[in-house]
C-alpha cells in the first residue's frame, strides 16, 4: 500500500526529529526547508537543525536533572537529534555540549539518506493546503512573517512573541592563559569531560563593578517596533541582568562558587567569566550566559575588559532576534493537532517549548502522532510522569487561567523542570529522617526512576525484550 507523505515545514531541531520519527515508522514524508532559498536574520547556513544560540544540550544528568531525564527518554525513543549530539560531542563538565558544524551536517546526512524522507529547499508562505491532511508546522520561533500571519489569521489568535539573544564566539588563540584557566564549576566530570572543561576568566570586585557599569551604559541595539514583547528569563541578555542590579549577574552566568584560580589559589575571585568549548577543534569558545544586544562595536570594546580577553578576537559577535510562539494550550488538543483543523499539527520552540532539546522533544512527539494517525491509528500519548508527558502536558494545558482576567493568557514559554512533573512519594531509609538537599535530591530521584520505568513501558521496550527472550 502506497501511503500519502506527511508535509513538515521546518528543517530546525523539531522539524528535523519529526521527519526521522515519521519515516522509521514506516511513512514517507516530505520536509520543506525554505534555507537557502530564503534566509534568517540568525542562521548562517543551509544546514538542517542548525544550532543558532548555544551548542549546549545543557545537563546530560538523568538522575538528578530533568533536561537530563529528557535526554534520555529521547535515546529510548531512538532520536536523530541525541544519536547526532552524542556522535558530536565537546567536554563541557556535567552537560552535553556539541560542534555546531558537525551535529547540523550529521543530522542533515541522515535526513538525507533516509529513502523515505524527501528534502524540498523551498519556503511554505502560507498555512499547508488542505489536501496536506496531515502536516506539522515546525517553523520555530523565527517563523516568516508570511506564514506567522497565515497562523495568525486561522486561529483566530495573535501571536505571542519574546525576545532571544545570541552569545559571542572567541577564537581560543586570542584568550590569554596566564591570566585564565580550565576548570569546570566543583570539577565535574560530564560527558567527554575531564573536570577541566571550561576556560574562567577572574575578576576581582572593582573589575566587576566596572564591568557592570560598563553593561548598563553600553549602545544597544533598539527594536521599537517589538516593545511590549517580553525576554525569556532563561535566555536574559547580560546588560538586562546588569540592569536588574549589580548582583544578578554575579549570582547568574558569573557566579565564581566552585572555581580555584589556578594561577592564584589563595586569591577567591570576585566574579567568573566562563568560557565553553564551540567546536570539535577546540578552536573556538563562546562566552556561558552572554547573549547579548550591545552594539558591535560596544561588545568588542566592553569584552575585552574582561580580564585574559584583553586582545580576544571574536568569531562571531552577539546579536538579538525575536522568537514567536502560538497561544497552544487554547489553540492545540493534546497530540499538539490544532482544534479547529485535523491533521494539522505543531512543533517545537513555536508551540511554547523553550530550549534546543525540548523543541526536538516536542517534535518527536508530533512525528510519532502523525505517523500514527497516518497508519490508521489513535495517536498514543506519553504518560504525565515522563518527561515527554510533562513538557506535553505545560504546552497543551499547563497554564493559569486568571479568575481576576478571564481573557488574560497566563501560558509563557519554558524549559522541562521537575515542576511540571506530578508528586511522587519519596521513601525514606529506615531510622532516616529526609530534610533540605537530601529531601530534594531523593525526590528527583524518584522522578526520574518513575519517569524511565513509565517511558520504558510506553515505547513497549520492556514488552519487546521480554517477548524477544
Amino acid at each position: 500500500m502506497t501511503l500519502k507523505p506527511i508535509h513538515i515545514i521546518g528543517g530546525g531541531l523539531a522539524g528535523s526529529e519529526a521527519a526521522w520519527q515519521a519515516a522509521e515508522a514506516g511513512v514517507p514524508v516530505v520536509l520543506h526547508e525554505m534555507r537557502p532559498v530564503r534566509g534568517t536574520d540568525a542562521h548562517k547556513t543551509d544546514g538542517l537543525a542548525e544550532l543558532v544560540c548555544s551548542n549546549s544540550f545543557r545537563s546530560d544528568d538523568a538522575q538528578s536533572n530533568a533536561v537530563g531525564l529528557l535526554h534520555a527518554e529521547m535515546r529510548l525513543a531512538g532520536s536523530l537529534i541525541m544519536a547526532s549530539g552524542d556522535a558530536n560531542q565537546v567536554p563541557a563538565g556535567g552537560a552535553l555540549a556539541v560542534d555546531r558544524d558537525g551535529f547540523s551536517a550529521a543530522v542533515t546526512a541522515r535526513l538525507e539518506a533516509h529513502p523515505l524522507i524527501e528534502i524540498a529547499r523551498e519556503e511554505v508562505t502560507g498555512l499547508p493546503p488542505e489536501d496536506w491532511d496531515q502536516a506539522i508546522v515546525a517553523t520555530g520561533p523565527l517563523t516568516a512573517p508570511s506564514l506567522a500571519e497565515a497562523i495568525a489569521e486561522a486561529t483566530g489568535a495573535d501571536a505571542l512573541a519574546f525576545f532571544d539573544a545570541i552569545a559571542p564566539i572567541i577564537h581560543f588563540e586570542s584568550i590569554d592563559m596566564d591570566t585564565c584557566w580550565f576548570q569546570s564549576r566543583y570539577d565535574k566530570v560530564g560527558p567527554g569531560g575531564t573536570g577541566k572543561d571550561y576556560i574562567n576568566c577572574p575578576m576581582d570586585k572593582e573589575q566587576y563593578e566596572a564591568f557592570i557599569a560598563a553593561l548598563v551604559e553600553g549602545q544597544k541595539t533598539e527594536f521599537k517596533q517589538w516593545e511590549g514583547t517580553p525576554y525569556f528569563d532563561g535566555c536574559l541578555p547580560i546588560e538586562v541582568m546588569a540592569e536588574r542590579g549589580p548582583e544578578t549577574a554575579r549570582w547568574g552566568p558569573m557566579k565564581p562558587m566552585g572555581l580555584t584560580n589556578a594561577h592564584n589559589p589563595s586569591v577567591k575571585a570576585h566574579a567568573v567569566v566562563q568560557l565553553r568549548q564551540d567546536n570539535a577543534l577546540g578552536t573556538l569558545y563562546n562566552m556561558v550566559g552572554f547573549q547579548t544586544k550591545l552594539k558591535h562595536g560596544e561588545q568588542v570594546r566592553i569584552f575585552r575588559t574582561i580580564p585574559g580577553l584583553e586582545t580576544a578576537e571574536f568569531a562571531r559577535l552577539g546579536g538579538l532576534h525575536r522568537n514567536t510562539y502560538i497561544n497552544s494550550p487554547t489553540l492545540l488538543d493534546p497530540s499538539l493537532q490544532l482544534k479547529n483543523r485535523p491533521g494539522l499539527r505543531f512543533a517545537g520552540q513555536i508551540t511554547g517549548c523553550e530550549g534546543y532539546v525540548e523543541s526536538a522533544a516536542i517534535g518527536l512527539l508530533a512525528g510519532r502522532f502523525a505517523a500514527a494517525e497516518r497508519l490508521g491509528l489513535a495517536p498514543a500519548l506519553p504518560p504525565l510522569t515522563t518527561a515527554f508527558g510533562a513538557l506535553l502536558n505545560h504546552i497543551t494545558g499547563g497554564h493559569i487561567v486568571s479568575d481576576d482576567e478571564p481573557g488574560k493568557r497566563s501560558f509563557q514559554p519554558m524549559n522541562v523542570n521537575f515542576g511540571l512533573f506530578p508528586p511522587v512519594e519519596v521513601v525514606k531509609p529506615e531510622g532516616k529522617r529526609l530534610r533540605g538537599k537530601d529531601k530534594t535530591v531523593a525526590r528527583r530521584h524518584a522522578i526520574t526512576a518513575r519517569a524511565i520505568a513509565d517511558c520504558r513501558q510506553w515505547l513497549g521496550i520492556e514488552a519487546a525484550t521480554e517477548a524477544a527472550e
